[in-house]
């Protein structure tokens, strides 16, 4: 199958027709929230944030994998990094993610600790198969995105027999975060724009609840303008129609059932548990452990880690702003104490970040 020019999805004749049709059709104010850090900077790369009608109001969700790494998670990555005969292997967007006293890896590198920046699992495992008398571990981050490429590297690490190759696993799922955001009163959400990435693993059903349990509509989507102005579209028409429903409108990507073969071996390899978020706390069934076939691989118990009370960074409203309870720039440090170049919190550390698209995108 050949798939069209993604040219085609931004082309402004349509985009200008389908952004007249979405200010006719809304009525009243319509809270939408993205949930992918790739839909950030698309909403406002595009120009999109900018076009859209002021009843139109767009939240950023907790969908940057780095955002909503926990203060205590990234405080474990700081306390494995001091190990004698540990490596830690890590993606470069986390080096600069703050934990308690606004130290990170990048510090814990400068000061001595062995830190590598790898491009993907695979690399971690090469870098302990040429490392044999280190420990190398790799600290998982992410959605349900990354979690089945994680999967297939611990299964040829015990096909191979690697005993010096472990995973800090704080892989995170979305479903139960939306149902979190939901459910909480000071958040209010009309609407979800629904992660392309993420749901090209998990498929459509498991966001049927957020129509069935709280009659909210839902539409996944892809990164280009004309899928945003559509999938937004869609979202008033249900709307105005009172008949919300989980659409997914990218099906050039996303098959409804997902990828089984992906789910099959994220199933096979972890299992799930309770995930702490930033700025949200512990959502029961929110996050991933290693299986007990795959214990020897865990870093957790390796090294006997354990999670502590870790208090919020001060002044930081990266939390609220996860949420959608607030702006980027509502934020008192906003484009003060806290930028690309010195950031406070994690929503302006990575590329995906919120914070970071407000700064670098957004016109005062």
């Amino acid at each position: 199958m050949t798939l069209p020019s993604l040219n085609k999805f931004k082309d402004p004749a349509l985009c200008g027709t389908l952004l007249e049709r979405v200010k006719k059709e809304l009525s009243g104010e319509l809270r939408f929230m993205e949930v992918c850090g790739t839909h950030t900077v698309a909403i406002f790369q595009s120009g999109l944030h900018s076009l859209l009608p002021a009843g139109l109001v767009h939240l950023s969700g907790p969908g940057c994998p780095v955002c909503v790494t926990h203060e205590s998670e990234v405080n474990a990555f700081l306390e494995l990094a001091t190990r004698p005969g540990v490596v830690v292997a890590t993606f470069g967007d986390l080096m600069k993610v703050p934990g308690t006293k606004s130290r990170t890896l990048k510090d814990a590198q400068a000061e001595g600790a062995r830190v590598e920046v790898v491009y993907s699992a695979f690399d971690a495992l090469a870098l302990a198969r040429r490392s044999p008398g280190d420990q190398v571990v790799f600290l998982g981050v992410g959605f349900e995105t990354t979690a089945p490429t994680i999967a297939a590297t611990l299964k040829l690490a015990k096909a191979e027999g690697l005993t010096n190759f472990k995973v800090l696993s704080f892989h995170k799922l979305v479903p139960p975060a939306l149902e979190a955001l939901l459910g909480d009163i000071a958040t209010r959400i009309d609407a979800f724009l629904l992660p392309g990435h993420v749901s090209a693993i998990i498929g459509i059903e498991p966001y049927r609840f957020i129509a069935e349990k709280f009659g909210r509509p839902a539409v996944i989507t892809g990164f280009e303008p004309l899928d945003i102005l559509q999938a937004l579209l869609l979202i008033i028409e249900m709307k105005n129609a009172g008949k919300p429903e989980v659409v997914n409108q990218y099906r050039r990507v996303v098959e409804d059932k997902g990828n089984p073969k992906a789910l099959a071996i994220m199933h096979e390899v972890f299992a799930t548990a309770d995930g702490r978020w930033r700025g949200i706390g512990t959502i029961p069934g929110s996050g991933l452990e290693l299986s007990k076939e795959y214990a020897a691989f865990d870093a957790k118990l390796a090294f006997g880690l354990e999670l502590k009370d870790t208090p919020p960074l001060p002044g930081c409203k990266c939390g609220a702003v996860l949420k959608g309870q607030i702006r980027p720039d509502e934020c008192p440090l906003f484009k003060k104490a806290c930028t690309p170049a010195t950031p406070v919190g994690p929503c302006m550390v990575s590329s995906e970040g919120s914070c970071a698209a407000y700064y670098k995108y957004k016109m005062d």
